[in-house]
């Protein structure tokens, strides 16, 4: 499994976005920057001040030095930490300690997240194997037809045999490898009849190595 690298901060605003006092009192999905390996912590500290919070884990197997090896719960996405808060609020989550940013768009404003991205995720994480993954930026598009995923789409590729579909949550440029069975695939664009289904991923699917 490759590391992620984080060259830089992501986008982020230095204060509240211009807007009516309204938009400021939603509370939305918001993904927020940590320190780097201090996403438990983070999500400890929101806890205590009951902030509400999502941090994504998958199961990883490492080996020690000694030889021994141990299955860990690691942040699928390694420095984030999603938080659902108002913006009014961004300040309170931003005074615990660890965490940097709310990361912004374009614009440097703070971009929420669509809750079906979140809710994507805890079902997901349930259902399937999903770890991360390095963003692609080439590829064949794919849309995912049922299951946690059911209308996201990604970009194919082989590990070991499997199908997985790499899924890139575009607010915060992050990717993971969902594996998903090739039957409930189409091809972007298609229709969801018989012919837009994807069928041993032969010529029509540009696949990515693994």
């Amino acid at each position: 499994m490759q590391k992620i690298e984080h060259a830089s901060l992501p986008n982020v605003s230095t204060s509240l976005p211009q807007g009516s006092s309204e938009a400021s009192t939603v509370t939305r999905w918001y993904a927020v920057y940590t320190t780097n390996r201090h996403e438990k912590r983070v999500a400890l500290h929101f806890s205590q001040r009951a902030i509400e919070h999502y941090l994504p884990l998958y199961r990883a197997e490492r080996k020690w030095r000694n030889g021994l090896r141990v299955t860990l719960d690691l942040p699928l996405f390694p420095c984030y930490i999603f938080a659902r808060i108002p913006l009014s609020e961004r300040v309170r989550v931003l005074s615990v300690p660890g965490a940097l940013t709310v990361v912004g768009g374009t614009g440097r404003d703070p971009v929420p997240l669509p809750d079906t991205d979140i809710d994507a995720l805890r079902w997901g994480l349930k259902e399937q194997l999903i770890e991360p993954h390095p963003r692609l930026t080439a590829g064949q598009q794919v849309r995912i037809l049922c299951g946690a995923f059911a209308g996201m789409e990604g970009v194919v590729l082989r590990k070991k045999g499997a199908c997985r579909v790499v899924i890139t949550l575009k607010q915060i440029m992050q990717s993971i490898a969902v594996e998903v069975d090739e039957s409930n695939l189409e091809l972007r664009g298609e229709g969801r009849g018989a012919a837009g289904r994807i069928s041993g991923l032969g010529s029509g699917i540009c696949l990515q190595g693994a």
